[in-house]
């Protein structure tokens, strides 16, 4: 007999009733919570809790790492939002940029909070775009079966692409980074090692590794982010 991830067997429901000591021989990582790991105890003598998430500033950072969470908690919102203005972007005798630029400015800015440090992969931008046409979709009064390509209905409220967006707020929030001081904490964290080993399989792109495959996209420099 041998064990193995929980997510790899299939197994639906609650672990503690199979083993409350299952430990992956792979990770090393009890994937059932001890009492004992439930708290840290700080330098200073405080307790807190151990969590697997929790939202900082807006933004909801998890122990696995990535933007999964925070993107799909930014798409939550941005949901709650764009269902409160529904009878004021949908109202056909609103002109169609005015109703653009609500949706810009109320939904889409929730969507992309604190989007500048997510190191997105292409499923993440797949998600965000496949959110921004159903609402843009919404707005136009336009079903998909209508079969009317995405540009035209952006071009009707005058707004670009979610995808393009994110790619801007990242580079801009790289180019204030760049022109921090060297001493700068920051920037510092850009040459932060982690120490460990990776785990197997196809790594997790970083922020920086993110940015840098911007850069070849649009045929820039790290330097020319020194020039505003």
């Amino acid at each position: 007999m041998s064990w193995i991830h929980r997510k790899c067997s299939g197994v639906k429901g609650s672990l503690v009733k199979v083993c409350a000591s299952f430990v992956c021989r792979t990770c090393l990582c009890p994937l059932v919570k001890r009492e004992s790991d439930a708290c840290v105890e700080i330098d200073d003598g405080s307790v807190v809790e151990r969590v697997d998430k929790f939202c900082y500033l807006g933004d909801m950072l998890c122990v696995e790492g990535g933007a999964d969470t925070a993107i799909r908690s930014r798409l939550s919102k941005g949901w709650h939002n764009f269902r409160q203005l529904a009878p004021f972007v949908t109202a056909k005798d609103i002109p169609h940029h005015i109703r653009g630029n609500v949706y810009t400015s109320c939904v889409r800015s929730c969507m992309l909070h604190a989007s500048e440090t997510w190191p997105v992969k292409k499923e993440n931008v797949t998600a965000l775009e496949r959110a921004e046409m159903r609402m843009v979709r919404w707005i136009c009064g336009v079903k998909i079966l209508d079969k009317i390509p995405g540009d035209i209905l952006r071009r009707r409220l005058r707004i670009e692409g979610i995808g393009t967006a994110l790619q801007r707020n990242r580079l801009r929030w790289f180019g204030h980074v760049q022109r921090k001081s060297d001493d700068d904490w920051v920037k510092q964290c850009l040459n932060f090692v982690v120490v460990g080993h990776k785990s197997r399989g196809c790594p997790r792109n970083t922020w920086t590794e993110v940015v840098e495959g911007d850069l070849r996209t649009l045929g820039l420099q790290k330097d020319d982010a020194l020039d505003k």
